[in-house]
C-alpha cells in the first residue's frame, strides 16, 4: 500500500572506543601543533581497533535505531547500506548486517563515497512510499585503514563512524519535500584510492601506498565541494518551497569545518541551525550526516514539524541534498 509520506521512527550511531587527538597524527606527519584543528576544524577522531570491522559498526547503529523504533523486524523491508569500505570487496557487507540485526529484507550496498547517505535516504524515502514498508538506512566507514600518512590532508581528516535510522510510512505528507542529486565526472581525480579496483587490481607490484587514500588537488576540491553543497541545497530548498532561514537543523556533510560553513554563508541558513561534529569525530564519509542526526536528536529530541537540510558532496565528484520535514 502506498503512503503519502515518511518519517523518522529512530536514530542509532556507533563509534570505536579509541579516540585519537590531533598531535599523535601531527607529530607522525610532521606538522607543528595545531595545524590540524586550523585547517580543518577536527580535534579528534574515533579510529578503530583491530577486530573491529565495518559490519560491526552497521549493526551497532542499526540496532540503536531498531530499539528506538520500537518495531520488529520482521516490520522492515529494505536495508541499504552506505558505506565506501565494505568488509569485503565481495560479497556485500549489508547482508550480513541485515542477517545480525534478524532482518528478512532486502539489503544492498552503495557506494556513493561522501554522498551516499543522500542518495540512500532519497531511494529509501522512494521506497517507503511506493511499498507502505519501513526502511533501515545505515551508513558506516572505517577510513583509518584506508588513509596514508604521506598525505598530510587525509592523514588529519578521517575517522571512524556509523550512523542509522529507520524511516517508516506516514498518513501525512511529511518525509522528503525536495532533492537535487549531482554529479560531476570532471572531477574524478581530485580524491579516491587509485589502485584494488578493476582498472589496477591488487599484485605484487602495487605500492601499498596506492591502495590509499589520496587528496591530489586540495584547493580544487574545497572549490568544487562549496559549489555541489550550495547549488543541491538551493534546488532541494527551491523543490520544497523552504526558505534557507526556515531550516530548523542544518546537517551538512562533516568533510571540513571551512567548507560547510562556507556553504551555510551562501546559503544563508541561520548559524544556530548548524549542526556540527567534526570537532570531536572527523570525517567519517557517508556517516557523518546521520552521526550528526543521531547525536543532535539525542542532545535536543527531533520534534513534529521540523525542517531539516542535508547536503554532501565528495569523491566522484558525486552529491545532492535533500530537505525532510519530520
Amino acid at each position: 500500500m502506498r503512503a503519502a509520506g515518511t518519517r523518522i521512527l529512530g536514530l542509532g550511531h556507533a563509534v570505536p572506543a579509541r579516540r585519537v587527538g590531533n598531535a599523535e597524527i601531527e607529530a607522525r606527519v610532521g606538522v607543528e601543533p595545531g595545524w590540524i584543528e586550523r585547517r580543518t576544524g577536527v580535534r579528534e577522531r574515533r579510529w578503530a581497533e583491530d577486530g573491529e570491522t565495518l559490519s560491526g559498526l552497521a549493526v551497532e547503529a542499526g540496532g540503536a535505531a531498531l530499539r528506538e523504533a520500537g518495531i520488529d523486524p520482521s516490520e522492515v523491508a529494505l536495508l541499504i547500506l552506505a558505506t565506501s569500505t565494505p568488509d569485503r570487496l565481495l560479497p556485500p557487507s549489508s547482508p550480513l548486517v541485515a542477517h545480525r540485526l534478524g532482518l528478512k529484507a532486502g539489503a544492498i550496498d552503495m557506494a556513493g563515497a561522501c554522498g551516499g547517505f543522500v542518495y540512500a535516504l532519497a531511494l529509501a524515502d522512494a521506497q517507503v512510499r511506493a511499498s507502505g514498508r519501513a526502511a533501515l538506512v545505515v551508513a558506516g566507514n572505517i577510513l583509518s585503514r584506508r588513509i596514508s600518512f604521506a598525505d598530510r590532508g587525509s592523514a588529519a581528516l578521517f575517522g571512524d563512524a556509523a550512523g542509522a535510522l529507520v524511516l517508516g510510512p506516514s498518513a501525512e505528507p511529511t518525509g522528503v519535500a525536495g532533492q537535487s542529486l549531482a554529479s560531476e565526472g570532471s572531477g574524478y581525480g581530485l580524491v579516491g584510492i587509485p589502485a584494488g579496483g578493476g582498472e589496477r587490481p591488487f599484485s605484487a607490484d602495487v605500492p601499498i601506498e596506492d591502495t590509499r587514500m589520496a587528496i591530489t588537488d586540495g584547493r580544487g576540491l574545497f572549490t568544487e565541494a562549496v559549489r555541489m553543497m550550495t547549488g543541491c541545497a538551493e534546488a532541494a530548498l527551491d523543490e520544497a518551497g523552504v526558505a534557507a532561514a526556515a531550516v530548523d537543523r542544518f546537517l551538512p556533510h562533516q568533510a571540513n569545518s571551512r567548507i560547510f560553513a562556507a556553504v551555510g554563508r551562501k546559503l544563508g541558513v541561520r548559524e544556530e541551525a548548524m549542526v556540527s561534529t567534526i570537532a570531536d569525530y572527523g570525517n567519517s564519509s557517508a556517516a557523518t550526516i546521520p552521526l550528526s542526526l543521531a547525536l543532535s536528536h539525542a542532545a535536543k529530541p527531533l520534534g513534529k514539524g521540523e525542517t531539516l537540510l542535508m547536503t554532501a558532496a565528495g569523491a566522484g565528484l558525486t552529491g545532492g541534498a535533500l530537505v525532510f520535514r519530520t
